[in-house]
């Protein structure tokens, strides 16, 4: 049974930063899609990045460029979000999610492997 499991949320100030992890139990697909999404209470989940596993680009929201970084660990089946420049509307559980196609990668619905979240809470 495949198991994702986030760690690294917490409690920071609006401009901290912090550092989200992701590991996976086994390897499920050499390929593929590892993305972050998040949720807000009362708030539908959306999408925060995505990294292409076999040519390592990258895709994010619009409203993280500039401040979250996504990075992988192939040989660790392990995805990382660097979290900066952290703003209260930030605030939210985290999620890992994983499939094997490329398409469609800001879309929730395509993913069929996903964690349990990390609570993200930026104060003002």
């Amino acid at each position: 049974q495949v198991q994702l499991v986030e760690s690294g949320g917490g409690l920071v100030q609006a401009g901290g930063s912090l550092r989200l992890s992701c590991a996976a139990s086994v390897t499920i697909f050499s390929g593929g899609t590892w993305a972050w999404f998040r949720q807000a209470p009362g708030k539908e989940r959306e999408f925060v990045a995505a990294l292409f596993r076999v040519t390592g680009n990258t895709n994010y929201a619009d409203s993280v460029k500039g401040r979250f970084g996504v990075s992988g660990d192939n040989a660790k089946n392990t995805l990382f979000l660097q979290m900066s420049s952290l703003k209260p509307e930030d605030t939210a559980m985290y999620y890992c999610a994983i499939k094997e196609t490329i398409s469609e990668a800001p879309n929730p619905w395509t993913y069929g492997y996903w964690g349990r979240g990390t609570q993200v809470t930026v104060s003002s």
